[in-house]
Protein backbone atom coordinates (compact mmCIF):
# COMPACT_ATOMS: atom_id res chain seq x y z
CA UNK A 1 0.00 0.00 0.00
CA UNK A 2 1.02 3.82 -0.51
CA UNK A 3 2.19 5.70 2.76
CA UNK A 4 3.31 9.33 2.06
CA UNK A 5 6.46 9.78 4.26
CA UNK A 6 7.96 13.89 5.38
CA UNK A 7 11.31 12.88 5.46
CA UNK A 8 12.74 16.51 6.47
CA UNK A 9 10.81 19.59 6.60
CA UNK A 10 9.23 20.26 3.45
CA UNK A 11 9.51 16.70 1.98
CA UNK A 12 6.98 13.80 1.19
CA UNK A 13 8.12 10.96 -0.34
CA UNK A 14 5.73 8.48 -1.47
CA UNK A 15 6.96 4.61 -0.04
CA UNK A 16 5.29 1.31 -0.74
CA UNK A 17 4.81 -0.54 2.40
CA UNK A 18 3.08 -3.77 3.23
CA UNK A 19 -0.14 -3.86 4.12
CA UNK A 20 -1.10 -4.45 7.95
CA UNK A 21 -1.16 -8.51 8.24
CA UNK A 22 -3.58 -10.19 11.15
CA UNK A 23 -4.94 -8.07 13.61
CA UNK A 24 -5.44 -8.48 16.99
CA UNK A 25 -8.56 -9.62 18.33
CA UNK A 26 -9.02 -5.71 19.69
CA UNK A 27 -8.46 -3.78 16.89
CA UNK A 28 -9.92 -2.45 13.86
CA UNK A 29 -8.32 -2.21 10.42
CA UNK A 30 -9.60 1.61 8.53
CA UNK A 31 -9.66 2.39 5.07
CA UNK A 32 -8.75 5.72 5.07
CA UNK A 33 -10.69 8.20 3.18
CA UNK A 34 -10.21 11.69 4.16
CA UNK A 35 -7.45 13.95 6.09
CA UNK A 36 -7.84 17.28 7.37
CA UNK A 37 -4.09 19.48 7.65
CA UNK A 38 -4.23 21.64 10.44
CA UNK A 39 -1.92 24.07 12.08
CA UNK A 40 0.57 21.69 13.64
CA UNK A 41 0.80 19.86 10.37
CA UNK A 42 1.93 23.23 8.73
CA UNK A 43 4.06 23.36 11.87
CA UNK A 44 5.65 20.08 11.34
CA UNK A 45 5.88 20.86 7.21
CA UNK A 46 8.11 24.17 8.39
CA UNK A 47 10.20 22.48 10.35
CA UNK A 48 9.17 24.06 13.81
CA UNK A 49 6.92 21.78 15.64
CA UNK A 50 9.11 21.32 18.81
CA UNK A 51 8.12 17.88 19.31
CA UNK A 52 8.23 16.30 16.25
CA UNK A 53 11.25 14.33 14.29
CA UNK A 54 11.68 12.77 10.86
CA UNK A 55 10.94 10.98 9.01
CA UNK A 56 7.38 11.39 10.23
CA UNK A 57 4.01 9.71 8.77
CA UNK A 58 1.67 13.02 9.12
CA UNK A 59 -2.50 12.96 9.66
CA UNK A 60 -4.58 13.17 13.04
CA UNK A 61 -7.87 14.08 11.45
CA UNK A 62 -9.52 12.00 9.05
CA UNK A 63 -12.69 9.68 8.04
CA UNK A 64 -12.51 6.31 7.50
CA UNK A 65 -14.21 2.83 6.39
CA UNK A 66 -14.15 -0.53 8.59
CA UNK A 67 -12.15 -2.79 6.75
CA UNK A 68 -11.84 -5.68 9.29
CA UNK A 69 -12.08 -5.85 13.19
CA UNK A 70 -10.66 -8.27 15.58
CA UNK A 71 -12.89 -11.20 17.06
CA UNK A 72 -13.22 -9.02 20.05
CA UNK A 73 -14.62 -6.17 18.78
CA UNK A 74 -18.05 -5.60 19.10
CA UNK A 75 -18.57 -1.35 18.81
CA UNK A 76 -18.26 -1.18 15.22
CA UNK A 77 -18.59 -3.66 12.24
CA UNK A 78 -17.09 -3.75 8.32
CA UNK A 79 -18.50 -0.98 6.20
CA UNK A 80 -19.00 1.51 8.73
CA UNK A 81 -17.68 4.58 8.62
CA UNK A 82 -15.44 5.74 11.80
CA UNK A 83 -12.30 8.09 13.34
CA UNK A 84 -10.15 7.75 16.27
CA UNK A 85 -8.38 9.52 18.17
CA UNK A 86 -4.52 9.67 17.97
CA UNK A 87 -3.66 9.78 21.60
CA UNK A 88 -0.99 7.38 22.88
CA UNK A 89 -1.30 6.85 26.32
CA UNK A 90 0.08 4.94 29.23
CA UNK A 91 -2.75 4.35 31.41
CA UNK A 92 -0.32 4.22 34.39
CA UNK A 93 0.27 7.85 35.51
CA UNK A 94 -1.99 10.14 37.58
CA UNK A 95 -3.48 11.93 35.03
CA UNK A 96 -4.46 8.58 33.41
CA UNK A 97 -5.49 7.08 36.55
CA UNK A 98 -7.95 10.26 37.37
CA UNK A 99 -9.23 10.15 33.29
CA UNK A 100 -7.80 13.14 32.52
CA UNK A 101 -5.66 10.64 29.79
CA UNK A 102 -5.89 13.83 27.44
CA UNK A 103 -2.48 15.62 29.63
CA UNK A 104 -0.84 12.06 29.90
CA UNK A 105 2.72 12.58 31.59
CA UNK A 106 3.90 10.13 28.88
CA UNK A 107 1.20 10.98 25.84
CA UNK A 108 2.10 10.42 22.37
CA UNK A 109 0.03 11.63 18.96
CA UNK A 110 -0.19 9.56 16.08
CA UNK A 111 1.11 12.00 13.01
CA UNK A 112 3.92 13.58 15.09
CA UNK A 113 5.25 11.08 18.03
CA UNK A 114 3.97 8.13 16.36
CA UNK A 115 3.00 7.68 12.73
CA UNK A 116 -0.29 8.92 11.08
CA UNK A 117 -2.92 7.71 9.19
CA UNK A 118 -1.50 9.12 6.00
CA UNK A 119 -1.73 5.99 4.29
CA UNK A 120 -4.11 3.88 2.96
CA UNK A 121 -4.71 1.37 5.77
CA UNK A 122 -4.36 1.85 9.50
CA UNK A 123 -4.88 -0.62 12.25
CA UNK A 124 -6.28 1.41 16.03
CA UNK A 125 -7.06 -0.20 19.22
CA UNK A 126 -11.04 -0.51 19.27
CA UNK A 127 -11.06 1.94 22.04
CA UNK A 128 -10.05 4.61 20.75
CA UNK A 129 -12.38 3.88 17.51
CA UNK A 130 -15.36 6.65 17.13
CA UNK A 131 -18.34 5.47 14.62
CA UNK A 132 -20.13 8.03 13.06
CA UNK A 133 -23.82 7.92 11.04
CA UNK A 134 -24.04 7.72 6.98
CA UNK A 135 -25.48 10.79 6.79
CA UNK A 136 -22.29 12.53 7.61
CA UNK A 137 -20.08 12.94 4.46
CA UNK A 138 -16.22 11.72 5.01
CA UNK A 139 -15.61 15.29 5.14
CA UNK A 140 -17.72 15.89 8.16
CA UNK A 141 -16.12 12.99 9.63
CA UNK A 142 -12.56 14.77 8.93
CA UNK A 143 -13.59 17.20 10.62
CA UNK A 144 -14.19 15.40 14.11
CA UNK A 145 -11.22 15.98 15.19
CA UNK A 146 -11.34 19.44 14.86
CA UNK A 147 -14.47 19.97 16.56
CA UNK A 148 -13.61 17.56 19.52
CA UNK A 149 -10.83 20.23 20.51
CA UNK A 150 -13.68 22.97 20.43
CA UNK A 151 -16.23 20.61 22.30
CA UNK A 152 -13.37 20.05 25.01
CA UNK A 153 -12.39 23.55 25.29
CA UNK A 154 -15.90 24.55 26.08
CA UNK A 155 -16.74 22.00 28.41
CA UNK A 156 -13.73 23.26 30.63
CA UNK A 157 -16.05 26.12 31.89
CA UNK A 158 -18.49 24.54 34.22
CA UNK A 159 -21.81 26.66 32.79
CA UNK A 160 -21.69 28.66 29.22
CA UNK A 161 -25.36 28.92 29.29
CA UNK A 162 -27.10 32.48 30.19
CA UNK A 163 -23.16 33.72 29.00
CA UNK A 164 -21.94 36.03 26.65
CA UNK A 165 -18.55 34.70 25.10
CA UNK A 166 -15.78 35.97 23.12
CA UNK A 167 -13.42 33.85 20.79
CA UNK A 168 -10.05 35.56 20.32
CA UNK A 169 -9.30 33.64 16.38
CA UNK A 170 -11.48 32.56 13.43
CA UNK A 171 -9.32 29.72 12.15
CA UNK A 172 -10.91 26.71 12.15
CA UNK A 173 -10.09 25.77 16.34
CA UNK A 174 -11.87 29.49 16.98
CA UNK A 175 -14.84 28.78 14.73
CA UNK A 176 -15.81 25.10 16.12
CA UNK A 177 -15.40 27.10 20.01
CA UNK A 178 -17.03 29.64 18.64
CA UNK A 179 -20.49 27.38 17.50
CA UNK A 180 -20.13 24.78 20.44
CA UNK A 181 -20.35 28.01 22.73
CA UNK A 182 -23.76 28.87 21.10
CA UNK A 183 -24.98 24.95 20.85
CA UNK A 184 -23.95 24.80 24.69
CA UNK A 185 -26.43 27.67 25.28
CA UNK A 186 -24.14 31.07 25.35
CA UNK A 187 -26.63 33.74 25.14
CA UNK A 188 -24.28 36.33 22.62
CA UNK A 189 -21.35 35.04 21.00
CA UNK A 190 -18.76 37.25 19.44
CA UNK A 191 -15.72 36.31 17.88
CA UNK A 192 -12.67 38.39 16.36
CA UNK A 193 -10.00 38.27 14.20
CA UNK A 194 -7.68 39.91 11.79
CA UNK A 195 -9.00 38.47 8.32
CA UNK A 196 -12.56 39.73 7.02
CA UNK A 197 -12.57 36.29 5.15
CA UNK A 198 -12.23 34.17 8.41
CA UNK A 199 -15.10 36.26 10.03
CA UNK A 200 -17.03 36.01 6.80
CA UNK A 201 -16.30 32.23 6.95
CA UNK A 202 -17.49 32.38 11.10
CA UNK A 203 -20.62 34.33 9.94
CA UNK A 204 -21.65 31.48 7.39
CA UNK A 205 -21.19 28.66 10.44
CA UNK A 206 -24.42 30.95 12.29
CA UNK A 207 -21.90 33.33 14.36
CA UNK A 208 -23.84 36.34 14.70
CA UNK A 209 -20.88 39.02 15.99
CA UNK A 210 -17.90 39.23 14.10
CA UNK A 211 -15.15 42.14 14.75
CA UNK A 212 -11.96 42.64 12.87
CA UNK A 213 -9.59 43.85 15.51
CA UNK A 214 -7.70 45.14 12.82
CA UNK A 215 -10.08 48.02 11.76
CA UNK A 216 -12.25 48.34 15.15
CA UNK A 217 -11.30 48.56 18.60
CA UNK A 218 -11.71 45.31 20.85
CA UNK A 219 -13.35 47.53 23.39
CA UNK A 220 -15.38 49.13 20.90
CA UNK A 221 -16.75 46.19 19.56
CA UNK A 222 -17.16 44.48 22.61
CA UNK A 223 -19.12 47.33 23.49
CA UNK A 224 -21.00 47.93 20.88
CA UNK A 225 -22.16 43.93 20.83
CA UNK A 226 -22.74 43.41 24.15
CA UNK A 227 -23.44 46.72 25.88
CA UNK A 228 -23.71 47.17 29.06
CA UNK A 229 -23.87 43.25 29.60
CA UNK A 230 -20.05 42.60 29.55
CA UNK A 231 -18.89 39.20 28.70
CA UNK A 232 -18.10 36.35 31.14
CA UNK A 233 -16.50 33.96 29.40
CA UNK A 234 -13.24 34.35 26.85
CA UNK A 235 -11.61 31.74 24.49
CA UNK A 236 -8.35 33.00 23.37
CA UNK A 237 -7.32 30.50 20.30
CA UNK A 238 -5.28 33.13 18.45
CA UNK A 239 -2.09 32.51 20.46
CA UNK A 240 -1.26 35.86 19.72
CA UNK A 241 -0.22 38.33 23.44
CA UNK A 242 -2.45 41.29 22.16
CA UNK A 243 -6.17 38.76 22.41
CA UNK A 244 -4.59 37.28 25.77
CA UNK A 245 -4.54 41.06 26.87
CA UNK A 246 -7.63 42.34 25.32
CA UNK A 247 -9.86 39.31 26.94
CA UNK A 248 -8.50 40.02 30.52
CA UNK A 249 -8.50 43.62 30.54
CA UNK A 250 -12.28 43.15 28.98
CA UNK A 251 -13.73 40.08 30.19
CA UNK A 252 -16.49 40.89 33.62
CA UNK A 253 -14.41 40.64 37.22
CA UNK A 254 -14.85 36.78 37.98
CA UNK A 255 -14.68 35.74 34.34
CA UNK A 256 -13.15 32.57 32.78
CA UNK A 257 -10.54 32.31 30.29
CA UNK A 258 -9.86 28.93 28.65
CA UNK A 259 -6.30 29.30 26.52
CA UNK A 260 -6.52 26.93 23.54
CA UNK A 261 -3.88 28.99 20.87
CA UNK A 262 -0.41 27.89 21.09
CA UNK A 263 2.14 30.77 21.58
CA UNK A 264 5.30 31.27 19.76
CA UNK A 265 6.44 32.74 22.78
CA UNK A 266 5.65 33.07 26.45
CA UNK A 267 3.25 35.93 26.52
CA UNK A 268 3.67 38.80 29.14
CA UNK A 269 0.48 38.25 31.91
CA UNK A 270 -0.47 41.09 34.03
CA UNK A 271 -0.64 38.84 37.05
CA UNK A 272 -1.33 41.86 39.56
CA UNK A 273 -4.85 42.68 36.98
CA UNK A 274 -5.65 38.89 37.07
CA UNK A 275 -5.52 38.75 40.98
CA UNK A 276 -6.97 42.01 41.53
CA UNK A 277 -10.27 40.88 39.18
CA UNK A 278 -10.46 37.11 39.91
CA UNK A 279 -10.25 35.49 36.78
CA UNK A 280 -10.12 32.49 36.12
CA UNK A 281 -7.72 31.36 33.21
CA UNK A 282 -8.17 27.34 32.27
CA UNK A 283 -5.58 25.42 30.01
CA UNK A 284 -7.36 23.16 27.33
CA UNK A 285 -5.47 20.15 25.67
CA UNK A 286 -7.46 18.04 22.59
CA UNK A 287 -10.07 15.95 23.85
CA UNK A 288 -11.44 13.11 25.72
CA UNK A 289 -13.73 10.24 24.10
CA UNK A 290 -16.49 11.90 25.46
CA UNK A 291 -15.86 15.17 23.13
CA UNK A 292 -15.19 13.08 20.09
CA UNK A 293 -18.90 11.79 20.79
CA UNK A 294 -20.25 15.29 21.69
CA UNK A 295 -18.55 16.54 18.25
CA UNK A 296 -20.30 13.57 15.96
CA UNK A 297 -23.95 14.01 17.73
CA UNK A 298 -23.66 17.95 17.25
CA UNK A 299 -22.21 17.95 13.21
CA UNK A 300 -24.81 14.78 12.76
CA UNK A 301 -27.71 17.02 13.82
CA UNK A 302 -27.02 20.27 11.89
CA UNK A 303 -25.71 22.10 15.02
CA UNK A 304 -22.05 22.52 14.58
CA UNK A 305 -21.73 23.51 10.51
CA UNK A 306 -18.26 22.53 9.09
CA UNK A 307 -18.69 22.78 5.40
CA UNK A 308 -17.91 26.66 4.86
CA UNK A 309 -14.74 25.93 6.42
CA UNK A 310 -13.27 23.32 3.73
CA UNK A 311 -11.29 25.33 0.71
CA UNK A 312 -9.83 22.64 -1.36
CA UNK A 313 -9.19 18.76 -1.04
CA UNK A 314 -6.18 17.47 -2.63
CA UNK A 315 -5.82 13.56 -3.99
CA UNK A 316 -3.58 12.13 -1.95
CA UNK A 317 -0.61 12.11 -4.54
CA UNK A 318 -0.85 15.52 -4.18
CA UNK A 319 -0.13 15.84 -0.51
CA UNK A 320 3.50 18.33 -1.19
CA UNK A 321 0.97 20.80 -3.54
CA UNK A 322 -1.80 20.93 -0.71
CA UNK A 323 0.87 22.19 1.67
CA UNK A 324 2.12 24.95 -1.19
CA UNK A 325 -1.62 25.71 -1.28
CA UNK A 326 -1.87 26.24 2.48
CA UNK A 327 1.18 28.77 2.40
CA UNK A 328 0.26 30.58 -0.59
CA UNK A 329 -3.11 31.37 0.36
CA UNK A 330 -2.48 32.15 3.75
CA UNK A 331 -5.54 33.44 5.85
CA UNK A 332 -7.85 32.39 2.44
CA UNK A 333 -7.06 28.93 3.63
CA UNK A 334 -8.79 27.31 6.21
CA UNK A 335 -9.04 23.63 5.78
CA UNK A 336 -7.48 21.42 3.40
CA UNK A 337 -8.23 17.98 2.66
CA UNK A 338 -6.56 14.71 1.24
CA UNK A 339 -8.06 12.26 -0.70
CA UNK A 340 -7.41 8.49 -0.78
Amino acid sequence: MKQAVMTSPGIIEYRDVPEPGQISEKDVLLRIKKIGICGSDIHVYKGKHPATSYPVVQGHEFSAVVEAVGDKVSKVKPGMRATARPQIVCGECNPCKRGQYNVCQNLRVQGFQAPGVAQELFVVPEDRVIPFPENMSFEQGAMIEPAAVGAHATSRINNLKGKNVVVSGAGTIGNLVAQFAKARGATKVLITDISDHRLKIAAGCGIEGILNVKTGSFEDGVKSFFGDEGFQAGFEAAGVDSSLDALMKNIEKGGDIVILGVYSRNPVVNMFYLGEHELNILGSLMYRHEDYETAVEMISSGKIITEPMITESFHFDQYQEAYKFILEKGEKSLKVMIDL
